[in-house]
C-alpha cells in the first residue's frame, strides 16, 4: 500500500486478501465494543478491498473484494471519522447491510494513513442496533485505527528498506559486473580470444546457450563471424559473410546501429526469412551492436535454448558488454599494430642463418606472451669461409622495445667484430664489451660466442672426417649443450666469465671441445630453462632430456620441439634456440668402380632408426654436392620407402645412396619379396601413398626382387645403373632416381642408364 493519495487507487499488493494482522484488529473492534461485525478497508480500482473483516456475510468475507461504485470508505478517507448512533437514514446503509449481511443501525469509522499525508483507508465497527457510542467507544476505535495506521507505516518502511536494500545489491552487481567484465576482457588479445569472454559473460549472466561475434570489414561493405562454426553452429561460407544492405539481421544492425530481439526461433525467421535454411533448432535470439567512435565494428549474436522476453535486467548486461566489447576490440587493433611493427623490427634484427656446406644450422626466436612481441634475446651466425663459422646468442636484460633496440646494437657490433677480425671468441667479447662502454648502449647483458673449424683429416690427431673444433668464451651465459652420437648430452660448462656491461677490462677465457660427425650443438637463452620456483640446474637437466629424445630428429625441427617441451603456459622471457650439426661425410673409400659417390647404411630394425637413416641420406647427398631442392625430393622419397620397409617388410633393411652424372639414385634393400601396391587412400587417411610419390617425384624407379627365380619381366623400360652392386641375401630393393640441375662436385659423365620416367620390376637370382 503505498504512503500517498495515490495508495487508494494503486493499493500495495497483499492488502487485497486475508491479511492476519488486519483481521487481528477486527477481532479486537468485535471483542472490545461488542459490535457483530468489523473490517478494515482500503480502496482499490474496482470498489473496496478488505485485508481485516470479521462477521462479514459470504462470499465476502472469504474473497475480501467488494465491488462498489460509491463506498462509504471514500467518505472517511475524504471527511475524516464517521460516527452514527442510528443509520436508519445514511444513504450508504443499505451497502453496509449487503456487506455485513444484516441490518445495520449504528456504525463507527475511523480513518487509517500512511506514511504520507491523507488516509489510505478506514476501520469499520458495525452494530446491528442502534447505539449511542460512548467516548471510550471512540477512543478504543481510535487506537484501533492508529494500529492499523502504525501496521501500514511500518510495511512502507520495510518495503522501502528492502527496495533500497535490492537497488543496493543490483548496484553491487553492477559494479561486481564491472569489474568482471574489466578483468575479463584485460587479458585478451586477440578477437578470438575476446569471443570466447564474450561467451563466458553471457553464460554466466544470461543463460545463453552460444554467442559468437561478427566484425565488419575495414570498407565497411562486408560483417563476417570471427568463428563460422562456433558452438552449434556450422554455417555455409556464404552464410559466414554478410554484405551490409543483404536482408539479414547482421547487417540491419550495422546499418541502423539498434539492437535486435527476438523472443522465439519463430519470431526471428517471421522478420528474415532468408535465413531459416541455416537457424539451428533454438528459443531466443539477440543481435547486439558494438558500437567504437561512433560506428557500428561489430555485432553479437546470441542464442538461447527456449522462448524467454528479453527483460531489462538482461539488456543492460548485453548493453554494457557491448561497450566493454568495444573497448577490448579497440585494444587488440593496437596490439595487432604494435605486433606488426614488432614483427617487423624483429625480422630485421634476427636474420635467417647462413647456409654453410657442411653444417646444419636451424633457430627459432619466441617473444614473451605478455610484451612488445620482441626483447633483448638474439642469435647470430657469420660464415668466414667454407671451413671456419662464428655463433653468437645473447640476452640483453629485459624484453621490451627498449632491449630490442639494445640488442640490436650488440648483435650488430658483435656481427661487425666476427666477420672483420679473426679472432677467438674471448677476444671477441672483450672487443664487444669495451665497444658496448665506449660507443654505447652501454647494455648488461649474457653472451655466449662459439668459433666452429673444420678439422683437417691428416694431422697431429687424427680426427674422424668431418669433424670440427669448438672453441668457446662465455660471459655469464646458460651453457651450450653437445648431443652426441650415441645419444648422451654433454654440457659445456666451465664457469662462465662476467656478463658483458659489467667491467670491460675483466679477462675472458676460451674453451675447446671437438665436436664430430653426426652431432649437434644447441646454443639457447634463459627464458628456455628459467621458472620461477626451480632451479635452473634442474631445468637444464630436462633439457638434455628433452634434447637427447630428438636424437635423429631433422636439425631444423631441434629449437621449436624443445621450445613446445619446455615452455608452458603464458610465456614470461623471449626465448632464442640455436642448432648446429655437422654433417656427415660421405665415404670417400668405395667411390672407386661404381661412381663418384656411393655409401651404404644398415638400418636397425626399428622406427627409432628413421630419423637417423633420413638425416644420414641428406648429408652425403649434400656434402656430394646435391642442391637442396633434390635432397628434399629425396629425403620425402627416402622416408617412405625405409618406413614401408621396417613398418611391412622387415629386416635387413639397407640404404644404398649412389650419385653421379646429373642424377641421384637412392635404393632400399628389405627382406620381403612382396611388390609395393599403388593405392588411391581416402582424404582423411594419412599413410598409403608412397608409391604415387614414387610415381610423381621421381624421375626413375623400380624394384627388383631377389629370390632366386630369374628374371620374371616387368613393365617399363630402363636399366639399373648399378648391375654389378650385389645385395646380400634374398628380398626386394626398391630404388629412385632424381635428376640434378648440375653435376655433383667430382660427379663423372655417365648417369645410371634410363632416360624416361619408369616403373621397373626385375627378379635375378643371387649368389
Amino acid at each position: 500500500m503505498a504512503p500517498d493519495v495515490q495508495a487508494a487507487r494503486q493499493p500495495r499488493p497483499g492488502l487485497t486478501a486475508a491479511d492476519e494482522a488486519f483481521d487481528r484488529v477486527a477481532r479486537l473492534v468485535h471483542r472490545q465494543l461488542g459490535v457483530p461485525a468489523a473490517f478494515v478497508a482500503f480502496l482499490v480500482p474496482d470498489g473496496v478491498a478488505l485485508p481485516g473483516a470479521l462477521g462479514l456475510a459470504e462470499p465476502v468475507q472469504a474473497a475480501r473484494r467488494l465491488a462498489v461504485t460509491q463506498p462509504l470508505t471514500r467518505r472517511v478517507i475524504d471527511s475524516g471519522p464517521l460516527v452514527l448512533s442510528d443509520a436508519a437514514g445514511e444513504v450508504h446503509a443499505p451497502s453496509v447491510a449487503a456487506l455485513v449481511g444484516r441490518p445495520v443501525a449504528a456504525l463507527a469509522a475511523f480513518p487509517v494513513h500512511a506514511a504520507g499525508p491523507g488516509a489510505v483507508g478506514a476501520l469499520f465497527a458495525v452494530d446491528d442496533r442502534p447505539r449511542s457510542w460512548t467516548e471510550t467507544d471512540l477512543a478504543t476505535l481510535a487506537d484501533l485505527a492508529a494500529t492499523c495506521s502504525g501496521e501500514i507505516r511500518l510495511r512502507t518502511e520495510r518495503e522501502r528498506a528492502q527496495a533500497a536494500e535490492r537497488a543496493a545489491r543490483r548496484a553491487q552487481r553492477r559494479s561486481q559486473l564491472l569489474l568482471s567484465l574489466s578483468e575479463t576482457f584485460a587479458d585478451a588479445t586477440t578477437v578470438a580470444q575476446v569471443e570466447e569472454r564474450i561467451l563466458e559473460i553471457l553464460r554466466a549472466g544470461a543463460g545463453a546457450r552460444w554467442s559468437s561475434l561478427a566484425l565488419v570489414d575495414r570498407d565497411r561493405r562486408r560483417i563476417a563471424y570471427v568463428s563460422p562454426d562456433a558452438q552449434d553452429r556450422h554455417l555455409p561460407p556464404s552464410m559466414a559473410r554478410a554484405r551490409i544492405d543483404d536482408p539479414r539481421p547482421l547487417a540491419q544492425v550495422v546499418r541502423t546501429a539498434q539492437p535486435l530481439y527476438f523472443r522465439s526461433n519463430a519470431e526471428l525467421l517471421a522478420a528474415f526469412p532468408s535465413v531459416a535454411p541455416h537457424v539451428p533448432a533454438g528459443g531466443a535470439w539477440s543481435f547486439l551492436p558494438v558500437v567504437a567512435r561512433g560506428l557500428v565494428v561489430g555485432v553479437i549474436v546470441t542464442g538461447w535454448s527456449d522462448d524467454r522476453e528479453h527483460d531489462p535486467d538482461a539488456a543492460a548486461l548485453e548493453a554494457t558488454l557491448a561497450q566493454y566489447v568495444a573497448h577490448a576490440l579497440d585494444r587488440v587493433a593496437l596490439l595487432e599494430e604494435r605486433r606488426h611493427v614488432a614483427t617487423t623490427l624483429q625480422e630485421a634484427l634476427l636474420t635467417a642463418p647462413p647456409t654453410v656446406p657442411h653444417l646444419d644450422i636451424a633457430s627459432t626466436y619466441v617473444p614473451a606472451t605478455r610484451t612488445d612481441q620482441v626483447g633483448g634475446d638474439w642469435y647470430d651466425a657469420v660464415a668466414i669461409d667454407e671451413d671456419t663459422t662464428v655463433l653468437m646468442i645473447g640476452d640483453v636484460t629485459g624484453h621490451d622495445m627498449a632491449a630490442a633496440a639494445q640488442m640490436g646494437q650488440l648483435r650488430s657490433m658483435l656481427r661487425a667484430l666476427a666477420w672483420s677480425h679473426d679472432e677467438l671468441p674471448s677476444a671477441l667479447l672483450t672487443l664487444l664489451d669495451r665497444a658496448n662502454h665506449r660507443l654505447g648502449p652501454r647494455a648488461g647483458a649474457s653472451a655466449v660466442v662459439v668459433r666452429l673449424e673444420r678439422l683437417p683429416l691428416h694431422g697431429e690427431h687424427p680426427f674422424e672426417p668431418g669433424s670440427y673444433l669448438v672453441t668457446w668464451s662465455n660471459a655469464g651465459h646458460p651453457p651450450p649443450l653437445v648431443l652426441r652420437r650415441d645419444g648422451s648430452v654433454e654440457r659445456l660448462d666451465p664457469r662462465p666469465d662476467l656478463l658483458l656491461g659489467v667491467a670491460p677490462a675483466t679477462p675472458r677465457h676460451d674453451h675447446t671441445a671437438v665436436l664430430g660427425p653426426g652431432e649437434t650443438l644447441l646454443l639457447y637463452t634463459d627464458g628456455l630453462v628459467e621458472r620461477r620456483g626451480l632451479l635452473l640446474a634442474d631445468r637444464i637437466a630436462e633439457l638434455a632430456r628433452a634434447l637427447a629424445a630428438t636424437r635423429g630428429a631433422p636439425t631444423s625441427t631441434l629449437p621449436p620441439t624443445l621450445v613446445r617441451r619446455l615452455v608452458s603456459g603464458p610465456q614470461r622471457d623471449d626465448v632464442a634456440v640455436l642448432a648446429v650439426r655437422a654433417r656427415v661425410t660421405a665415404p670417400a673409400a668405395v667411390q672407386a668402380s661404381v661412381g663418384p659417390v656411393q655409401a651404404v647404411r644398415q638400418v636397425t630394425p626399428h622406427l627409432e632408426d628413421l630419423g637417423p637413416a633420413r638425416r644420414w641420406v641428406d648429408d652425403v647427398l649434400e656434402t656430394s654436392g646435391v642442391g637442396a631442392r633434390e635432397r628434399r625430393t629425396a629425403m620425402l622419397l627416402t622416408s617412405e620407402l625405409v618406413t614401408n620397409a621396417l613398418k611391412h617388410a622387415g629386416p635387413p633393411v639397407t640404404v644404398t645412396v649412389e650419385v653421379r652424372g646429373g642424377a641421384l639414385r637412392v635404393a632400399v634393400h628389405d627382406g620381403s619379396t612382396a611388390l609395393p601396391v599403388v593405392r588411391h587412400p581416402e582424404p582423411t587417411e594419412l599413410s598409403g601413398r608412397g608409391v604415387q610419390f614414387l610415381e610423381r617425384l621421381s624421375a626413375r624407379w623400380g624394384v627388383e626382387v631377389h629370390d632366386g627365380a630369374g628374371a620374371a619381366g616387368g613393365h617399363g623400360a630402363g636399366e639399373f645403373g648399378a648391375d654389378g652392386h650385389r645385395v646380400p641375401g634374398g628380398g626386394k630393393t626398391v630404388w629412385f632416381e632424381v635428376d640434378t640441375a648440375t653435376a655433383p662436385v667430382g660427379a663423372g659423365d655417365r648417369g645410371f642408364g634410363a632416360s624416361a620416367r619408369t616403373a621397373v620390376v626385375r627378379r635375378r637370382a643371387d649368389g
